[in-house]
């Protein structure tokens, strides 16, 4: 059948679509105003330019409440506008490290991800929508930019009316747009994943852990994106037993909740691992770890009595516990599995080229990469500065302070993949959480590292907050001044010059140096579409009592920080929301 595109015309430019650190995250209802999912996509596809005719894009989501809508109107759009191939997930599902890895694998110029990540989901709540370049990262700060420009002048955007595309079904469908041939595949969204997940990996080895029913998994995808992923992996791949993945089947409102994988949102997991039943537990930013369907969790575990289990809730974010909720802060984790590298296949392979983590990530890995002899970087948080180090072949890990880590195989963080890369490290040193980390500690000494979220504060009183303390902590006379027991070396808003382009990145959040080489850092978080969250970040030091608490050991700094950004007169809290 021939199609023809036609051209729409918009109301008014909209102005409020500016992509923020992961794309533009919006309420679910401002996406589903008339015309305002298609100006967006309209001005990512403008922005990509004559190279957009005859290219091949990759399109999938988290299966978030309007994936499955939008998926339909990016496929009309991207054919109106000269698309040769959309590479799309079953039924509009495709995480997004394994986005990032087919847009490499197939040398698609770029990606349309249908995600707002730790967001919650729903048709009262959060839609994002984010373009990821031809090196399968995050499209970099110049043409987000020119995203949010063509946005603000856009007179009219490019579709194909009632062309349908079965998304439920794998397979090719071939059609004729304007007098050309048109192909939109639907994939099995697991398929090139699992392959290159094999090529990292040692399966045996890991699978080794599962056999005599010893070292047993429970895999909570908590109705997200990964759930087939993880029963494809985990169960099939590995040997978990039957029943090991639960919750695998992907809903629009991810069960309700708040997916950020921290110790508040995910307070059921923390209290279930510490019963000491389990031995290795994991939450991830899955769009949907939710309350209820953490508690049903562990009225499934008390129900079954349940003993020497792996607890993971899978997505690209990762929160890792231990045997009686042993937490292990995300700079840990990184710095861990940076000491360990060479335990794992691909990097024996390929070798370590260097590490990175973001600005507020504490400097646990910064030891580690002295050791191996290999450069450290320093970056603002979002992932797209990571992948221009690694596309230049200076960083083989990298992580932040968010819960994110991954490597040099895509160009996202890849929540699957930190989990597969604890196994290795576990199987092969036969050794618990604890166990690693407590040697690392004795090895490198410890980075306490605390943060404070203040979440949905009133954007104006955040900001009057900010500009104050950046003002407070930039005056020359700063330096040298006492903060309870602690002296301060200087404050900055910490900015970066790229060594791959020279560009410079600034105002990327406020920094204060103690002599002792503590820290206090804040920032306005970007990624919510709703006020604003400040989040606080505490560091520490010490190659002593490495095991001792770490509200003891910030008892002092954090409210000293506190006082310092006057945080109760700007927002009117007296506590965060969150402390992880």
């Amino acid at each position: 059948m021939s199609h023809s595109s036609i051209a729409v015309k918009l109301d008014s430019p909209f102005q409020d679509q500016e992509p923020g650190t992961s794309g533009l995250r919006k309420n679910v209802k401002i996406f589903k105003q008339t015309g305002y999912t298609e100006s967006f996509v309209q001005s990512i596809l403008s922005s990509v330019g004559p190279s957009l005719k005859g290219s091949t894009i990759v399109l999938g989501g988290d299966g978030r409440y309007f994936v499955k809508e939008a998926a339909q109107i990016i496929v009309q759009m991207c054919l109106a506008n000269g698309v040769k191939k959309v590479l799309v997930g079953q039924n509009g599902i495709l995480s997004t490290p394994a986005a990032s890895n087919l847009i490499r694998k197939t040398k698609s110029i770029g990606g349309i991800l249908l995600t707002a990540s730790h967001n919650p989901g729903g048709p009262d709540k959060d839609f994002g929508i984010k373009f990821n370049t031809s090196n399968g990262g995050p499209a970099p700060t110049n043409v987000t930019q020119e995203i949010f420009d063509i946005s603000k002048t856009l007179k009219e955007y490019k579709i194909v009316p009632g062309l349908v595309c079965q998304l439920d079904k794998i397979g090719s469908s071939k059609f004729q747009v304007d007098g050309a041939t048109a192909e939109v595949e639907v994939i099995d969204s697991v398929a090139d994943y699992l392959e290159l997940m094999k090529e990292i990996f040692d399966f045996g080895s890991i699978s080794s852990l599962f056999k005599g029913g010893k070292f047993r998994v429970l895999i909570d995808s908590m109705h997200g994106v990964t759930g087939p992923y993880a029963k494809r992996i985990f169960e099939t791949e590995l040997g978990a037993a039957a029943g090991s993945v639960i919750n695998s089947v992907p809903l629009e409102d991810f069960g309700g909740g708040h997916p950020d994988p921290n110790l508040t949102y995910a307070e059921e997991l923390v209290t279930a691992l510490g019963k000491g039943e389990h031995d290795f537990g994991a939450a991830f930013d899955g769009d949907g770890v939710g309350m209820k369907y953490l508690q049903n969790l562990i009225i499934y575990f008390n129900s079954n009595l349940m003993h020497n289990l792996v607890r993971i809730v899978l997505q690209d974010r990762n929160m890792i516990l231990g045997k009686n909720a042993f937490f292990v802060t995300p700079s840990d984790s990184l710095a861990v599995l940076a000491a360990n590298l060479k335990l794992i296949p691909y990097f024996q392979k390929h070798g370590v080229n260097g590490l990175a983590r973001s600005m507020p990530t504490a400097a646990a890995v910064d030891r580690v990469g002295a050791d191996l002899k290999v450069p450290v970087y320093e970056t603002p948080t979002g992932w797209k500065f990571f992948g221009n180090l690694m596309d230049a072949g200076k960083v083989s890990l990298c992580g932040e302070e968010s819960f994110g880590t991954g490597s040099d195989h895509i160009r996202e963080k890849d929540g699957i993949w930190a989990v597969l890369a604890w196994l290795s490290v576990l199987a092969k040193l036969q050794d618990s959480v604890e166990g690693v980390v407590t040697k690392f500690w004795l090895k490198y000494g410890r980075n306490y590292a605390m943060r404070y979220d203040y979440e949905g504060v009133e954007s104006d009183g955040a900001r009057k907050m900010m500009a104050e303390l950046e003002s407070k902590i930039t005056s020359p006379s700063f330096a040298g001044t006492a903060l309870a027991t602690y002296t301060v070396k200087g404050g900055d808003n910490f900015a970066y010059k790229d060594p791959t382009d020279n560009s410079v990145t600034s105002k990327q959040g406020l920094r204060i140096m103690m002599s002792n080489g503590s820290r206090i850092i804040f920032r306005l978080s970007g990624t919510g579409s709703q006020g604003a969250t400040i989040r606080m970040y505490l560091e520490e030091y010490t190659t002593e009592n490495v095991t001792a608490p770490a509200s003891q050991v910030f008892a002092t700094l954090s409210s000293e920080a506190i006082r310092l950004a006057d945080i109760a007169r700007f927002t009117g809290r007296t506590a965060p929301t969150v402390i992880t």
